[in-house]
């Protein structure tokens, strides 16, 4: 009882001064929006990583070339040349946890179709590859295996490049296009993927048969990776101790040299980009988090003044019988209500904002019940610890000297 007295005083107190308790709320206020804010970002980043790099393919292994630093000079990437037909036939035979695999060589260049041209990346792969990225064909057939033995001038298109070389919505199917000096005729067209966590678009793409890439496009026998996908996820590591050993045997390494490839599972580059997220998140959210702060000491401004304002009225109630404690409670109860106040307020313009984002920017935001527990805790522990002090001094005044005060 005593205390929704209590309650009830300090809600007077507050309204006698609605402006100058809304001006001390501000700080709370943007401090709470901006660690949900925040925090919806950092999550919707994170669900939105992972369910990029599961639509990928959860198992899929990426195999690329990797210097190793012979005679301790390292080599540019462009010159990294390790990975061969080769090694695509050594894995296809001695690496049981490996399902599919396909081997990838890669060009830039303009493209033309007609008046129209792009510039744009062609992937010379395997049908496999189709598979091994979850890569759907909308309209049309898949180059077979037969295209790939012959090296056939056909090609898939992304949804890009028929947007940007057949503007007036002509089904491309069957068209001769040419990439640089080479004409290709249009078998297929894939089905849109829109753009990636990274920014790149993954419809801006040409897909061919690996043998045409390598032989009218580059006059190359390398490869810059090798995409291959596990028999399950749960054998994605097997798969990779299994690629290790075999290419380090084919590739004649000895037991002192390193390795002249790299191997990267979907898995570890989820785990790299999930910790880069949640470091990012942790930063932005500390930053935010000093609003906090700053509102807490605004707090402890105000009710250090109000203590003065009130001394008389602390005085008078203390000659009737009102202990220390009860002043201590509050001023007290008065900071609380000021910070949970602003804090409710600042949940509400969190939310808002968390929801008005992915409209405004297009960036996902995913709001957590922890970030408005956490925040609203904080809220209540700031008005605790920046009310304490104030209320400690209201409570040890001296009754007379409270009264006599001018």
């Amino acid at each position: 009882m005593k205390i929704l007295n209590l309650i009830r005083l300090a809600i007077r107190a507050l309204q006698r001064n609605k402006l100058r308790a809304l001006l001390t709320m501000l700080g709370i206020i943007i401090g709470v929006a901006s660690v949900i804010t925040m925090m919806s970002i950092g999550e919707g980043s994170k669900q939105s990583i992972n369910a990029s790099l599961s639509s990928m393919g959860s198992n899929m292994i990426t195999i690329m070339p990797q210097s190793n630093e012979p005679g301790g000079a390292r080599m540019m990437g462009s010159n990294l040349k390790s990975l061969t037909y080769a090694d695509v036939e050594t894995l296809e035979k001695d690496a049981p946890n490996i399902a599919l695999i396909s081997p990838l060589a890669s060009s830039s260049g303009q493209v033309i179709s007609g008046a129209n041209n792009w510039p744009t990346t062609i992937q010379g792969v395997s049908p496999e590859y189709l598979d091994i990225r979850k890569l759907t064909v909308k309209d049309g057939i898949v180059f077979s295996a037969q295209d790939v033995k012959s090296s056939a001038k056909v090609c898939l298109l992304g949804k890009t490049v028929v947007d940007n070389l057949f503007p007036n919505g002509e089904s491309p199917l069957g068209k001769i296009i040419r990439f640089g000096k080479i004409p290709m005729q249009v078998i297929g067209v894939l089905s849109p993927k829109g753009t990636s966590n990274f920014g790149q678009d993954q419809d801006d793409i040409i897909l061919a048969p690996y043998t045409t890439v390598q032989k009218r496009v580059l006059s190359s026998i390398y490869f810059s990776q090798i995409y291959a996908s596990a028999i399950t996820e749960a054998a994605s590591d097997a798969a990779v101790d299994e690629a290790t050993t075999v290419l380090r045997v084919s590739h004649r390494l000895r037991a002192t040299e390193q390795d002249d490839f790299q191997i990267r599972t979907q898995a570890e580059l989820m785990t790299m980009l999930n910790s880069t997220s949640s470091m990012m998140t942790a930063l932005l959210t500390a930053v935010a988090s000093i609003s906090l702060v700053i509102g807490g000491i605004g707090i402890m401004n105000i009710m250090y003044v109000s203590v003065t304002e009130r001394t008389r009225e602390i005085g008078l109630r203390m000659s009737i019988g009102a202990r220390g404690i009860d002043i201590l409670l509050q001023f007290l109860i008065e900071a609380i209500m000021i910070s949970i106040t602003g804090g409710v307020i600042g949940v509400v313009l969190g939310i808002t904002a968390a929801f008005a984002i992915p409209m405004a920017l297009n960036w996902p935001t995913v709001i957590s019940e922890s970030s408005i527990v956490i925040s609203f805790l904080v809220c209540a522990i700031t008005g605790i610890f920046f009310g304490y002090y104030p209320a400690v001094k209201a409570s040890n005044l001296d009754p007379i000297e409270a009264l006599r005060y001018e």
